[in-house]
């Protein structure tokens, strides 16, 4: 099958029509260009999630005070520059929703998988050019619809990015329980579907598209997470879309799959028989695989970068194909650890518990394995790098705090408090957008054909880097203090007085991290016109993509395909005068492939 889908897409792509504007720029079919895309709207939408972040880091730090930045912004949710304690509630909403899944998810995701899984294997294109535009242009519209529920005259969805009935199932309920959420979940369902058309191409894609030669054991460990992630999204995100689409009936047709009875001022509402606990099985269900579905590719990712720049193959190459797979599975059986405290019968906590503690295992073999790759290695330790090891470092210590939280005796003291908000930004928020830069510095040169300036890419590192520990750090210390999570102000409570302090130095920190994005934002664009142009292999790196000609032209290569012979790490091998052998070139006589 393979052999035919590539003879068919060498005839079509030998004599290929002249392209327009709109079909080479807009609804392009070429993975490439769609890959350009997803980036482009995913940093629109980064960039908006982090002003969002930083405008309530600054109410928490000095609330009540009047801000010209959000009389501004806000308008009639900030009168005399004071927020409005329901848009903050909006803010923190919309910033977990749009950060979660159109910056991590569909950024990460759709950006790389897009890029690089034809790239990798020796494929032409996608196996469905159609449904890959199809899915970009979904993701495009979810968000312009989440957009557009940021200037709803009610207020966009308020209900916290997990939307919990009944603040998100009674339209009366609150300002952003109106228009706002009924957006939310339109745009959610939209955004869906294209996750799906999108996973289900790059798994066909990924199966039966690799050229000669390239086995399953043969493909870099990006391909391998970018595979695993798609088959986790398959499994997951209809549970989501059904909770979505019962929460629009109780919302709009009456019925109370979520609803029992409810009374406001005093009135008996004709809901009864729902539980709002089914639509957090349901909710975390997709909510748990979901943290992996965001970190296995900054993972794959980062496995590809520290093998390239230490100059030696990866260690445990089988191992961590075994973590990944270990990962997805045991991701599906883990959502019970965000319910500890609804009221879940012990003995099923005690489960949880154990399966969460237990995800630990094959995290940790990751976790090594890039130690042991880097260790003794032939460091280059440019941006890619610098990022690539920041995410193993972030991983780690965001991890730790997991298995306190997995544990359901101690979820209990620190559940909803900033321990979690510190714990899950660490270790998939700050960790995955690390993932996500080194990707960008590493592959940049093969996405616009140019390089990107390191010495902005240094600055760029090290403030992120400094900012981010000195922003969750110090959240696990008010965090285990009690402080409470989605407050907009803790004046109310003497006992947390002591703690306002250490908040005006997250802000500050977070405040400094954020606007230092506007060094990588300049690096980014000027480089796309002025940088300085790539040569075909800027990494002297062994995969296949480098074997593409900078220009890129539909079809990737020109010419026949290269086969593949080796594995993807073949670094620093003896025998050879090159410190990297590429997949492509044949084993000498009485050469072995490693044993991997």
């Amino acid at each position: 099958m393979s052999a035919h889908a590539d003879t068919h897409a060498h005839d079509d792509h030998g004599h290929h029509h002249k392209e327009t504007f709109v079909t080479k720029y807009i609804f392009s079919q070429d993975h490439k260009m769609i890959a350009k895309q997803y980036l482009i709207t995913g940093t629109i939408m980064g960039v908006i999630g982090v002003l969002m972040s930083m405008m309530f880091r600054m109410q928490i730090a000095w609330p009540e005070e009047p801000n010209v930045l959000f009389e501004a912004l806000l308008g009639k949710w900030a009168p005399d520059g004071v927020m409005d304690a329901d848009i903050y509630l909006a803010l923190v909403t919309i910033h977990g929703t749009i950060m979660v899944f159109f910056v991590l998810t569909a950024g990460l995701s759709g950006t790389f998988s897009n890029l690089l899984i034809p790239l990798q294997i020796g494929a032409r294109d996608m196996a469905s050019g159609f449904l890959n535009m199809v899915s970009y242009w979904l993701f495009f519209l979810s968000s312009v619809i989440m957009v557009i529920s940021l200037f709803v005259e009610a207020g966009p969805a308020a209900a916290g990015w997990t939307i919990y009935p009944p603040l998100s199932a009674l339209p009366m309920a609150q300002g952003g329980s109106g228009m706002g959420m009924t957006l939310w979940l339109v745009s959610m369902a939209i955004f869906i579907a294209s996750s799906l058309l999108g996973s289900l191409n790059y798994i066909v894609t990924v199966l039966n598209l690799r050229t000669k030669g390239m086995s399953m054991t043969r493909l870099p460990l990006t391909i391998w997470a970018f595979f695993i992630t798609a088959v986790i999204g398959v499994i997951s995100f209809p549970v989501l879309l059904s909770a979505a689409l019962l929460l629009i009936m109780d919302r709009s047709f009456g019925t109370s799959f979520f609803l029992s009875d409810i009374f406001i001022q005093g009135e008996v509402l004709h809901y009864q028989g729902g539980s709002p606990v089914l639509f957090e099985h349901l909710f975390w269900f997709l909510g748990h695989p979901e943290v992996y579905i965001v970190i296995l590719p900054a993972m794959g990712l980062v496995s590809e970068i520290m093998a390239s720049n230490s100059r030696k193959p990866i260690f445990g190459y089988r191992a961590m194909i075994a973590s990944i797979l270990a990962i997805a599975f045991l991701s599906t059986i883990v959502w019970g650890h965000h319910m500890f405290v609804s009221g879940m019968n012990p003995f099923l906590g005690s489960v949880f518990t154990f399966t969460t503690l237990l995800i630990a295992i094959p995290s940790a073999v990751k976790a090594f394995n890039w130690i042991t790759t880097i260790w003794k290695g032939n460091l280059q330790l440019n941006p890619a790098m610098l990022f690539a090891i920041g995410f193993v470092s972030t991983f780690i210590t965001g991890g730790l705090t997991g298995i306190i939280l997995g544990d359901s005796a101690l979820d209990i003291n620190v559940h909803d408090t900033y321990f979690v908000v510190a714990h899950f930004h660490l270790v998939m928020g700050i960790s995955a957008l690390y993932g996500m830069f080194a990707g960008i510095y590493h592959w940049f040169p093969k996405m616009f054909g140019k390089m990107l300036n390191k010495n902005l890419g240094y600055i760029h590192f090290w403030i992120t880097a400094v900012c981010a520990y000195g922003v969750f750090f110090p959240m696990h210390f008010i965090g285990m203090a009690g402080l409470p999570r989605r407050y907009y102000t803790n004046s109310n409570f003497p006992l947390f007085d002591d703690l306002a302090n250490v908040n005006v130095i997250i802000t500050i920190f977070a405040l400094i991290g954020g606007v230092v994005q506007i060094v990588y934002l300049y690096n980014f664009f000027s480089s796309i016109f002025f940088g300085k142009k790539a040569v075909q292999n800027p990494w002297k790196s062994t995969t296949l993509e480098w074997t593409a000609p900078v220009e890129h032209m539909h079809g990737n290569w020109p010419g026949e395909i290269p086969h593949v012979h080796r594995w993807a790490y073949d670094y620093s091998k003896p025998g050879h005068d090159e410190d990297f052998v590429p997949q492509n070139i044949p084993l000498k006589e009485g050469e072995e492939e490693l044993q991997h």
